[in-house]
């Protein structure tokens, strides 16, 4: 956890996003909660906001005009970030957002089952994401356990660096697991990532001997992990996994670009461009050579 966050309680999360009707984060139609925090910071990251388990007060600065209702507020020495929630209140024009909420487990099931007719007529259900679902295990135990109860498909999207009793657990609530593959080089991934890849690999290698519901998804970064070495490597480590059911290659976009920016975040990929439809397609071939069917773009 980060200098300066408040920890929250296990029968409460922080979450800063609920996406639904989304058809990229498992099967069927879906809902996908954001949690708040995470133990990785990627190049590409498209959810930046995600990264800090605490809640972020942002501007958007297109909405701001200056009157100056917010700082007025506050006291002597104080600045907008120490009194977040009262900036957002008293702007006048929604300008101020605070990134991050809590919520308690009944709260989120309230608002998650009101999606219940699309996931039971599509075959879809609810995906917990991040952030990094691992960081706030026992709020995600609970709600993986209350979906269960009440026959809702479940699905946990990770990156797999957590510790190895959370990973197993919360699988074992999970119909699917999405599991994350950013580069297999550990001196690479450090670097990227901003931590290393042993933990990540042998919770992978752990989780395939008792799940067999796995989803692969390897992020395609040109210039970062696109080589051929890495993705043989990475096609290899795979094959060899018993509870891996799909392969999904993610092209690469700079969705994630305007969000560092507006969190005041450096963003260090801006001259990299999405790779083509023909060296996707090549990609894909290479793993078939292994005897792994890639999906290209995480459709189903």
């Amino acid at each position: 956890m980060s200098a300066g966050a408040v920890p929250v309680p296990a029968e409460k999360g922080r979450i800063f996003n609920l996406q639904r009707y989304s058809l990229q984060d498992g099967p069927g139609l879906r809902t996908t909660v954001f949690l708040k925090g995470c133990p990785l910071a990627c190049a590409w990251c498209h959810n930046p906001e995600s990264q800090s388990p605490a809640p972020k007060l942002i501007t958007q600065e297109s909405r701001c005009i200056a009157c100056g209702t917010c700082l007025d507020a506050l006291r002597p020495g104080e600045l907008p970030e120490d009194r977040p929630e009262q900036c957002v209140d008293l702007c006048p024009t929604g300008a101020r957002q605070l990134l991050g909420r809590e919520v308690t487990v009944d709260e989120l099931m309230e608002e998650l089952l009101r999606d219940r007719l699309f996931f039971d007529q599509s075959g879809g259900g609810v995906t917990l994401s991040g952030g990094e679902p691992l960081m706030q295990p026992g709020f995600v135990l609970s709600t993986l356990e209350a979906l269960r109860q009440r026959g809702v498909h479940t699905a946990l999207d990770t990156c797999g660096l957590g510790r190895r009793e959370d990973l197993l657990a919360a699988a074992a609530l999970a119909d699917v697991v999405l599991f994350d593959l950013k580069h297999m080089d550990d001196a690479q991934h450090r670097h990227w990532t901003g931590a290393g890849n042993a933990a990540i690999l042998a919770n992978l290698e752990a989780l395939s001997q008792v799940h067999g519901g796995i989803w692969i998804r390897v992020p395609v970064i040109p210039g970062v992990n696109d080589d051929l070495a890495n993705l043989e490597a990475t096609a290899r480590f795979v094959a060899g996994l018993p509870g891996v059911r799909r392969l999904d290659l993610l092209p690469y976009h700079s969705t994630g670009a305007a969000k560092f920016r507006r969190l005041g975040m450096d963003y260090t990929l801006e001259q990299v461009e999405p790779p083509t439809p023909e060296r996707m397609a090549g990609l894909a071939a290479l793993f078939q050579a292994h005897g792994i069917t890639a999906t290209l773009g995480g459709n189903p």
